[in-house]
């Protein structure tokens, strides 16, 4: 799964996504970054939601790592919440490659990653400090669901549907 993009002054990128195991040594560097960016957001360690590698393993769910010219710029991933639902996790671009349209291609392939896999709807949460993420979700069709799981009752926590 690749795609390019073009710059300015016909520069030419490449932008390859790539399906990687979540220990895999740039998945857990890119998942670090987000996860330092998160706590410096909103204080605490980051997004502390429970999560296993297994989660992330063919066919219950995936983990992408895209590179911008052979280097990571970004990740995210998708996990089963039940038989039906796909859950996006660990969305994130760094920052000196954001505004490129790399977030939007990794959703728009993990979206299409778990309808291959047989899922109708995808759910995420956010936060209300990452105005940049709910303009993402809300450009691709994503509506405000009651918040569920490990942040439900945080009042910072927003969460997010959609019908693949």
């Amino acid at each position: 799964m690749s795609g390019s993009k073009t710059q300015p002054e016909d520069q030419q990128t490449q932008l390859q996504i790539e399906t990687v195991p979540y220990d895999h040594p740039v998945a857990a560097q890119l998942v670090h970054a987000a996860l330092t960016e998160i706590g410096e957001r909103y204080g605490g360690e980051g997004d502390e939601t429970p999560v296993e590698a297994s989660d992330f393993e063919p066919p219950r769910g995936t983990f992408l790592i895209a590179r911008l010219d052979g280097r990571p710029v970004g990740c995210g991933a998708w996990r089963s919440h039940d038989e039906d639902t796909a859950e996006i996790k660990r969305m994130y671009t760094v920052p000196e490659a954001r505004g490129r349209g790399i977030a939007r291609t990794l959703l728009e392939t993990l979206e299409a990653s778990a309808r291959a896999a047989g899922k109708k709807r995808i759910i995420l949460e956010t936060g209300d400090r990452q105005p940049e993420a709910i303009a993402l979700y809300e450009s691709r069709g994503y509506q405000r669901i009651p918040n569920y799981g490990y942040y439900r009752d945080d009042p910072g926590t927003i969460s997010f549907g959609r019908t693949i």
